[in-house]
Formats: C-alpha cells, sequence, structure tokens
C-alpha cells in the first residue's frame, strides 16, 4: 500500500466515524449565526444543569463561563478539532469564540462532546477576554464526569482558576495525544 493510499485510507475512516457522532446536544449544521449559537449554548446548559446538578453551583461561583455546545474531533496518527461557542458573564452573551486543536500521537476515531470553561476568578476571566487567541495550558482542571456524579465545587475551585467540564461523548476516538486547544474571538 502506498503512502497516499494510508491517507485516503484513513480520511475515508475519520469520514465514516465522523457521520456516526451525534451528541444531541447541539446541531452540527448550524453556520455562523449567533442566533443559532445562542439556541445551542442554552441547549447545552440545560442538559448539562439536569445531568450534572453540581454544575450549577460551580456557574454561580464562576466569574464567567465559556460554553462550547459541540466539539467535533477525529484523528488517525495526526488529527484535529473544531468547536464555536459564547462567552457568558451573569448569564449573558457577550463574545462569541471558537476552538481549533491539532494533534498527534497514537489515536484513531473521532467523536463529539460539548465543555464548558468555568473561569473561577476575575483574573483568569480577565486574561482569557484580553488575549488575542488564548491557549489551554496545564493550569486548566478537567472534569469528565459520568451520569449521576457530582462535582465538588469547593474542592475543584481551590484549586484551579479555570475549570473544565467536559461531557455529552459520542463516538468512538481511541489513543493517547498531545495536543494544545487554541480559543479565539469571532464574530458570528
Amino acid at each position: 500500500m502506498t503512502q497516499f493510499t494510508r491517507r485516503r485510507v484513513a480520511m475515508l475512516i475519520a469520514g465514516a466515524a465522523l457521520a456516526g457522532c451525534s451528541n444531541g446536544i447541539g446541531n452540527r449544521f448550524n453556520q455562523n449565526a449567533s442566533g443559532k449559537i445562542d439556541a445551542r449554548v442554552e441547549r447545552t446548559l440545560q442538559t448539562m444543569y439536569s445531568e450534572f446538578p453540581t454544575t450549577a453551583e460551580l456557574a454561580q461561583k464562576s466569574s464567567g463561563m465559556l460554553v462550547m455546545p459541540l466539539i467535533t474531533e477525529a484523528g488517525f496518527g495526526y488529527g484535529g478539532g473544531y468547536g464555536r461557542g459564547a462567552l457568558l458573564i451573569n448569564g449573558e452573551t457577550v463574545d462569541y469564540y471558537s476552538t481549533t486543536f491539532a494533534n498527534i500521537g497514537l489515536q484513531i476515531g473521532a467523536q463529539q462532546y460539548a465543555h464548558v470553561l468555568f473561569f473561577m476568578t476575575q483574573e483568569s476571566l480577565e486574561q482569557f477576554r484580553s488575549s488575542q487567541g488564548w491557549a489551554a495550558g496545564g493550569d486548566i482542571e478537567y472534569a469528565f464526569p459520568k451520569r449521576g456524579e457530582s462535582l465538588r465545587a469547593e474542592t475543584t475551585t481551590a484549586l484551579s482558576e479555570v475549570v473544565a467540564y467536559v461531557f455529552g461523548h459520542s463516538g468512538l476516538k481511541l489513543g493517547v495525544t498531545l495536543e494544545g486547544a487554541k480559543y479565539t474571538r469571532i464574530i458570528p
């Protein structure tokens, strides 16, 4: 098999896996319109609060939340992902953001999921808003809950300025990757 053929097979597998992903939280066919992003953000928050009730307490304690209703990623050795969402402060949308990332490592498959970044201090929120393209780093506390599982807001917030809550997984992606997500302000 030639290099070209291997790449083509990898792309076909990744495409087929992506076609099977649908986490039910957002509609992957929505494009740039702010109204559509806002509707997806609202559905994502409703889902998160109903499935993981302790996140409501986390939201109340946060200075702001970046809600990414649908992140789609795929990989076969090399991979990447993309999604759009909104930054909420005091429950109101103040800006729209996209996230992109690339990764390399032992991986195969595709998946979709939602995530919410809770900015637990005013300083972390201001740093995020003032950056040209904020890159997720090692200072984020990640939570990958299962249905019915709770997150102790007081413990988590004492340890981290930014908490990432990842949920609503669908699809299958296997492997370990090294990745860096970048969040950029967009105008829908």
